[in-house]
């Protein structure tokens, strides 16, 4: 591992020093890492006097040089190291090497902070040296490396490593990270805390804990103890089993995954992939998934060709071809067990790069990029196998850096509760005080009566109020996985459904969840004549004569090919589906005898498919030539490819130079975006005019031209492009300067293709209704800048004429704020942004760019990493406080739906691992309007009214003991005892107060007509505080009236308690039962039936309640007079309010109800 030198001079003289080693290979750290290592001193031990003087000499000379030496393990002789002796192993070795440790675990470097030695020169004795030896003792590979100034710690994730596939499985087998996949949140130890954290942590359940405790003291106990244990203890058993089902469930998917078999060169049998470790040589067969990143050394293809799926890695489905190390390719499987060394840098998030080196038999070196890599989770999709060497494991693995944990949920509804929770319980605080004080502490027990008037109304935060809402949330979930208009359906996560009810961001992936990622070319454009499906019949007559009109040589000039303004249509027709047919990276596979195309861009494949349809297929392509077959006459065309210059975001073009065999010419064929291919081609007038046309149509463009070369022009093109390439400075900057000299200018201009990734069903409607709803829309996609646009623009999530403001290429912090400015004028503008600029306001600006981009109604995030998108979900949560919800259909989304507040997976060509970490799962994006604006609408307002009852029905009997202590006289004695405040929770009123859960308040195609609605919601009026304090007077109103209305019909006497609780009792309950009737919008049999079901079981339990009632009393007619009088009384006013308020401020959900029913 380099260390960089010291800052200043020293610096600038060691970069300028060439270097010795044949294979450069380092680690870039940052600024700040470099920075502490700057006050780390190297010294190589001195085991020669000469040496060591020498040594002096030297360090005198130079003070601020560090010394660095490289020792090889073959040295005959390990005490003595030839300065002038130039080893090829050497160099190629890294320079902390754990195998160049003593036999005693010491180190042959010695490490001191120089900054404390300048402050203290006399600290270089015994002392020091014996510090730094315990130091270093222990770490046996010497795995840690501690600057004490700094605090920076160096471990195998921040070093490159070595790797000997015949030694590392055996010696390091426990230095890198077991190879085991562990999704599960809990373990045996840690289920049940977690759990009861998780639980008490709301303050309800622990007000709840509290009060269930305290009735284990005999002078507290209030009624039965049961009344309060089992209701707290049914939530927590509820919740405890759901927990364990789903971590069961995770346990068994990841069990799957660990006992995967793989063949291992080293091993007799085949090991699971837990059992994998660093420097395995496993070898994958066709469909099988990659258990952990490996470097591809041998491919059963002769040209070491394979091609993977990375739709689990980067949410792209298209296959992404890797090729084997040259150096490998055709060694014997014993020499790549015993004699290859694999040099891997370390571990890193991103998955387009990669560093390395494999060297063969300690001479022979060839440098790896991320081109000769297999990633952890991707698919072998390639017929036949390859043998790969395994460099990183388990955390350390790509998949892994990009996931992050998941955690539990809770709703926004439930924090609002628990706010509310907390001002009941202050009510219930200051009530006791205040009824103790009132009664005066003339009483020594004083506090225990204050203890028992908090245990009498806790009524007032019921324990009931836990149990229905979890129910609750039970029957929202099987309403929506049954409902048949968003068929499959499933709820991974049934804690958050009113969540879906409250969302006002919208984040979502691309490829597979706004389009299908079935791209078709729907257009050609030859500047005075267009082509489209319609006409294809046209195109397919001029491709017949293809052959013909190649063989017809007369035509041409010496020069080559005609101008194109004196070709006729018939040439150019020809010669554009000709360069489309062979400029491309695709390549034809046969799969039980089906021909597929497989290739890194679906654009390509829709061009390949195109040229297909109108007789020119493509035959047989390898890395050196390409077959194409006219279908007329079955003749094929050989040519041999010279130069493949692949696409880049950067050169945003492609482009092959081919040698036509037929006629011995030379061709440079290119392709790529309007933007760059403008200033290659020859001068024309309606390019810029067409380009135009297409991208207003949704078409992703792409512009075609091509160059005919001599011979000697190829070969001296060939030669500075060859010795640009073997540069090692600028060397990207060298290689496009030979290409723009030779090759992009004054190209011959084809013609323009427009392809049309389709877009998933009833994408524009449903974004054109989220949008209307309230909700902004991001779209964060991995894919290219010019392909984001497209897709926004057809899927209408940048509308008409509205204004996009781009920014890419924005790598440094200097001027980034500028590029924002227009942003705070126009907000009704679009950005469109690439992850290079992404990531530099976040490192930089981020305050200052969430500030401008949250008001904005959409923004598209290109070439986005997947950590990328989980960091943006959870700053959009931070800064805003609002919900957010994150879509995504690929493995690369995990991270982000995982950081939503709603994640919500869609099952399609990516596979489900996005659907299996999700808290819903659905398998088409225009699922989301129905799951959003009727389930989210109906969730969030059922659990409101629900949660706000079952606190009035709490509260109202908190008010009735209230005022019966204070009338009588302060004392803290129980008015509803034993079975009635069991009964008054369960069987008397709790399933009519439950079936508020199928309410609701306009029907279902209403949301989608009038998707303003949903903005209501998310204002959260449906529980307020202002909602709440208007329950809160009418319980104190109706409570009053029964109470005092009951005493006031009875007395407080003691012979007539029985009476006034059976007349109170019997109010509270028929009063709960209208209250209930006069919430409900719209009735079903279900509700009718609880109603009546209750009152009947009411009506029956009476004759057993002989203990707590006067049963003669309840006979008299006089006692169904006064109750009728107490429930007219209390609910009169009531419902007089509420239609007197309704008819001067009608809500929004009743007009639009109203308007419908005209």
């Amino acid at each position: 591992m380099p260390f960089s030198p010291p800052l200043g001079d020293s610096r600038q003289n060691s970069n300028a020093r060439p270097r010795n080693s044949i294979d450069s290979f380092e680690i870039q750290f940052d600024d700040s890492f470099d920075q502490a290592l700057d006050n780390i001193e190297i010294e190589t031990p001195h085991h020669k006097s000469g040496n060591s003087n020498n040594l002096n000499r030297q360090q005198q000379s130079d003070p601020q040089r560090e010394e660095f030496e490289m020792r090889t393990l073959n040295s005959a002789d390990p005490e003595f190291v030839d300065p002038n002796k130039k080893s090829i192993d050497t160099d190629r070795r890294p320079l902390i090497d754990d195998h160049s440790l003593g036999s005693n675990g010491g180190s042959p470097y010695k490490y001191r902070n120089v900054s404390e030695v300048a402050l203290n020169p006399s600290s270089s004795n015994i002392w020091d040296r014996t510090i730094s030896n315990i130091k270093m003792a222990g770490s046996r590979n010497w795995k840690k490396f501690r600057s004490i100034g700094s605090g920076i710690e160096l471990t195998d994730q921040h070093m490159e490593r070595e790797i000997h596939p015949d030694t590392t499985p055996i010696y390091d087998r426990n230095r890198y990270p077991s190879n085991e996949i562990s999704n599960a949140k809990y373990n045996a130890i840690t289920f049940v805390p977690t759990i009861l954290y998780e639980q008490f942590k709301f303050f309800f359940n622990l007000y709840f804990l509290i009060v269930a405790l305290s009735q284990a003291v005999p002078a507290l106990r209030i009624g039965y103890l049961s009344s309060y244990v089992v209701p707290l203890a049914f939530v927590l058993t509820v919740n405890m089993m759901k927990e364990a089902m789903d971590d069961i469930q995770r346990r068994r998917r990841d069990k799957e995954s660990n006992n995967e078999l793989y063949e291992a060169l080293s091993q007799p049998k085949l090991v699971a992939s837990k059992d994998l470790k660093v420097g395995d040589l496993i070898k994958i067969h066709k469909g099988s998934r990659v258990p952990a990143d490996l470097v591809l050394l041998q491919s059963s293809e002769p040209s070491g060709e394979s091609f993977i799926k990375t739709d689990q890695l980067d949410g792209e489905t298209d296959w992404k071809l890797r090729i084997a190390c040259p150096l490998t390719q055709n060694i014997p499987e014993s020499d790549l067990v015993n004699k290859i060394t694999v040099t891997a840098s370390a571990p890193l998030k991103n998955i387009h790069e990669f560093l390395g080196r494999i060297t063969y038999k300690g001479s022979t070196s060839h440098a790896l990029s991320v081109d000769n890599t297999l990633w952890a989770n991707t698919v072998l999709a390639s017929s036949g196998f390859c043998i790969a060497c395994v460099i990183f494991t388990g955390r350390d693995t790509r998949q892994s850096l990009n996931t992050t944990k998941p955690k539990v949920k809770t709703g926004l509804l439930e924090l609002e509760i628990n706010n509310i929770s907390k001002i009941l319980c202050a009510c219930v605080f200051a009530l006791s005080i205040i009824l103790v004080v009132l009664a005066g502490f003339h009483n020594s027990d004083w506090y225990v009566d204050i203890m028992r008037y908090l245990i009498l109304f806790s009524t007032i935060i019921p324990v009931s109020l836990r149990v229905n809402l979890d129910l609750a949330k039970s029957v929202y979930a099987h309403q929506i996985q049954n409902d048949d208009t968003i068929p499959e359906t499933i709820v991974r996560t049934s804690t958050i459904p009113e969540d879906l009810g409250r969302i006002e961001y919208l984040l979502s992936d691309k490829t597979g969840t706004l389009t299908q990622n079935d791209m078709e070319l729907k257009k050609i454009h030859l500047g005075t004549v267009s082509y489209t499906s319609e006409t294809l019949d046209i195109v397919s007559d001029y491709v017949h004569s293809l052959v013909d009109t190649n063989k017809d040589d007369s035509k041409r000039t010496a020069s080559g090919m005609l101008s194109t303004s004196r070709k006729d249509i018939s040439s150019r027709v020809c010669d554009m589906i000709l360069t489309l047919a062979i400029c491309h990276n695709v390549t034809p596979t046969f799969d039980d005898d089906e021909l597929t195309y497989q290739a890194a861009s679906p654009d390509e494949i829709a061009i390949v498919k195109f040229t297909e349809s109108v007789g020119l297929s493509l035959f047989k392509r390898d890395r050196h030539s390409i077959t194409l077959l006219h279908g007329q006459s079955g003749t094929t065309l050989n040519y041999d490819i010279l130069q493949v210059f692949p696409f880049n975001s950067d050169s945003k073009r492609m482009g092959v130079i081919v040698h036509d065999n037929q006629k011995d010419e030379y061709w440079f064929m290119q392709k790529g975006a309007d933007t760059v291919m403008t200033k290659i081609v020859e001068n024309n007038d309606w390019l810029e005019e067409e380009t135009g046309n297409m991208a207003r149509e949704g078409l992703r463009t792409l512009v075609i031209g091509r160059k005919k070369l001599s011979k000697n022009a190829y070969e001296q093109f060939k030669k500075e492009y060859d010795d640009a390439s073997l540069s090692m400075v600028n060397r990207d900057i060298q290689m496009n300067q030979v290409i723009s000299k030779y090759l992009e200018y004054d190209l011959e201009l084809l013609g323009l293709t427009g392809v049309e990734d389709k877009l998933q069903k009833d994408v524009k409607s449903s974004i054109e209704l989220l949008r209307n709803a309230g909700i902004k829309i991001w779209m964060l996609t991995g894919d290219k800048v010019e392909t984001a646009r497209c897709v926004s623009i057809s899927a209408k999530l940048i509308s008409r004429g509205q204004y996009v403001h781009i920014i890419t290429k924005l790598s440094k912090p200097e001027g980034a704020l500028n590029q924002l400015e227009y942003l705070k004028i126009n907000r009704n503008a679009c950005l469109l942004i690439d992850g290079e600029s992404l990531g530099t306001f976040l490192k930089y600006y981020r305050r200052e760019f969430f500030d401008v981009v949250l008001l904005l109604p959409t923004v598209v995030a290109c070439r986005c990493t997947p950590q990328q998108k989980a960091d943006i979900a959870l700053i959009i949560r931070e800064f805003t406080g609002k919900r957010v919800c994150c879509i995504g259909d690929g493995g690369n989304d995990v991270s982000m739906i995982q950081s939503a507040d709603v994640g919500v997976g869609i099952v399609g060509k990516e596979g489900k691992q996005a659907s299996l970490a999700a808290d819903f799962s659905i398998t088409q994006f225009c699922h989301l309007t129905e799951l959003l604006l009727w389930h989210g609408r109906n969730s969030y307002k059922r659990s409101a009214k629900l949660a706000q009852f079952v606190m009035h029905r709490g509260l109202i009997i908190a008010i009735c003991q209230a005022v019966y202590s204070i009338c009588s006289k302060f004392e803290p004695i129980a008015l509803y005892q034993g079975w009635l405040m069991v009964g008054y929770a369960t069987c008397y009123t709790m399933a009519p107060v439950f079936s508020l859960t199928l309410d609701h308040d306009i029907d279902e195609s209403l949301t989608k007509i009038y998707p303003e609605l949903y903005k209501e919601l998310t204002e959260g009026k449906s529980l307020s505080y202002k909602t709440f304090f208007v329950w809160v007077a009418l319980s104190f109103f109706q409570g009053s009236i029964i109470q005092g209305c009951s005493q006031g019909f009875t007395s407080l006497l003691t012979d007539d308690f029985s009476k006034m609780v059976a007349i109170s009792f019997t109010a509270l309950i028929l009063n709960e039962l209208i209250m209930v009737a006069l919430e409900i919008y719209t009735w079903n049999k279900i509700m009718v039936l609880t109603e009546i079901i209750t009152l009947l079981v009411y009506v029956v339990s009476v004759p057993f309640l002989g203990e707590y009632f006067d049963l003669e009393s309840m006979l008299a007619l006089k006692f169904y007079g006064e109750l009728l009088f107490i429930v007219l009384i209390s609910v009169f006013p009531v419902w007089a309010a509420k239609a007197i308020h309704r008819k001067l401020h009608p809500p929004s959900y009743a007009k639009v109800q109203e308007f419908s029913n005209v």
